[in-house]
């Protein structure tokens, strides 16, 4: 059967700030500028969830996208939406909620969700022009 690829689109609000607590706060603003502001800031995250596979002969379908919006909307809006991502959300105690590092952890959870038959791609817009891509290489 042929290989196809599915998408779904998502959103998410959520505030974050930019900071490594190793560095002064002098370096943190030159580095990370506006986003490290202490009082946070926030972003209408845009999320497209790709899954390529082949087209399955019952149903016609590579993935049910059904059952992916309810995994990104158990696994990722309910957890990110309206969140601190700092403060908020578990994954990030510890590592910078930078995009690219919200689509690593967001790659990561639906992964564990998604049988590895399908190639899983994450696409995250910070802002309309700023975005990241992830496929967990």
């Amino acid at each position: 059967m042929p290989k196809v690829t599915v998408h779904r689109k998502a959103h998410f609000n959520a505030a974050h700030r930019l900071y490594n607590k190793e560095w002064s706060d002098e370096k943190n603003v030159e580095i990370f500028g506006k986003c490290n502001n202490p009082n946070y800031h926030g972003h209408n995250y845009e999320l497209i969830v790709s899954l390529s596979g082949e087209i399955d002969k019952e149903t016609g379908y590579v993935y049910d996208l059904g059952k992916l919006k309810e995994l990104i909307k158990t696994e990722i809006e309910d957890v990110f939406d309206h969140k601190n991502l700092n403060l908020d959300v578990k994954e990030f105690m510890n590592i910078n909620p930078s995009a690219e590092n919200i689509a690593v952890v967001i790659y990561n959870k639906l992964r564990l969700k998604i049988e590895n038959e399908f190639d899983l791609k994450i696409t995250l817009y910070e802002t309309p022009r700023n975005y990241v891509t992830y496929s967990g290489e």
